[in-house]
């Protein structure tokens, strides 16, 4: 049974991002790939969003920016974007309106840069791209400044000269920087990051999660980070929201999430994740396929720690 809105959850003042009762489901399956989810994020704030494949977190990142086919997604609930100038319903905006939101108010960088970014252009002229659909009228010199910069601040080395090489001719981690340079080129108030780090080695994933805590310091931005890895969203966020099949589980402050889990199903995430202490003679903890905890509704236990019953 679908939760019902928490005022505690749906309606703090001052929100950024507001999503309230936000259902998705894909044509005639039998349930939807987001049910009835509410999460909010302050300006500045980062929130983490975690869960196993298919839980609905990025079927939720791509609605945020509304990017899911009306022809194949059935979407209901409330998405609400407080910009400097007033707030907006996401899912109801007109088209021209909101291709100015995407991109300039909010960005978002994708897991696979190979996929992302075009392989028969310069990656100058990519980055330049995402500002130039916002102020088209820019000149050429400024543009071409703009770019170097955005590249220099996101560490990619001699910007002038590697902006006219290939999406090929970079690492996997300049290729991700290379994407985050172009989601900040337009200064944005809310990045959402979808699994920005899944494919890279663990030296350059230290990198490159320094570099979005470094950016979100300078910038002022909130984020919302999204991953199947704890571990790694307890080094870039306050808070932290666990789904699963589609359902908010958990939700608290980082720190209170890993020192007092929950629900069963965070207790069995955080019980898989290999630590120095874990023998080596014994298998890693599973995760219970048991879902019949979806008939429970979410309720605070203790101040900002919510648990859905079990």
């Amino acid at each position: 049974m679908p939760i019902s809105s928490t005022p505690s959850i749906a309606a703090a003042p001052g929100s950024l991002l507001h999503i309230r009762d936000l259902t998705v489901r894909f044509g005639n399956a039998p349930r939807p790939a987001v049910d009835a989810l509410s999460l909010q994020i302050a300006p500045g704030e980062s929130l983490g969003l975690v869960g196993e494949s298919g839980s609905g977190k990025s079927v939720t990142a791509l609605a945020v920016l509304r990017l899911l086919s009306g022809a194949s997604a059935s979407i209901q609930g409330s998405i609400r974007y407080t910009a400097q100038q007033g707030t907006h319903e996401i899912l109801t905006m007109p088209a021209e309106p909101l291709r100015r939101l995407r991109g300039r108010e909010i960005a978002m960088i994708f897991q696979e840069p190979m996929t992302a970014l075009n392989p028969v252009m310069p990656v100058g002229r990519q980055i330049g791209e995402a500002l130039l659909a916002h102020q088209p009228g820019m000149p050429r010199r400024a543009v071409a400044d703009a770019v170097h910069a955005a590249m220099e601040t996101v560490a990619l080395p001699d910007p002038v000269r590697r902006s006219r090489d290939y999406p090929h001719q970079f690492s996997g981690g300049q290729r991700q920087r290379i994407l985050i340079a172009m989601a900040i080129i337009n200064r944005p108030r809310l990045l959402i990051a979808d699994e920005p780090t899944t494919a890279l080695d663990v030296t350059v994933q230290a990198q490159i999660l320094e570099l979005l805590a470094k950016l979100r310091e300078e910038y002022g931005l909130a984020m919302l980070f999204i991953s199947h890895d704890l571990a790694v969203v307890s080094q870039v966020t306050e808070r932290v929201a666990v789904m699963r099949h589609g359902l908010l589980l958990e939700l608290a402050p980082v720190r209170t999430l890993f020192q007092n889990p929950t629900h069963p199903y965070t207790q069995a995430l955080l019980r898989a994740i290999p630590t120095m202490k874990t023998p080596l003679d014994q298998p890693l903890a599973m995760v219970s396929a048991d879902a019949g905890w979806r008939e429970g509704v979410l309720e605070e236990q203790s101040p900002a720690h919510w648990v859905r019953s079990f």
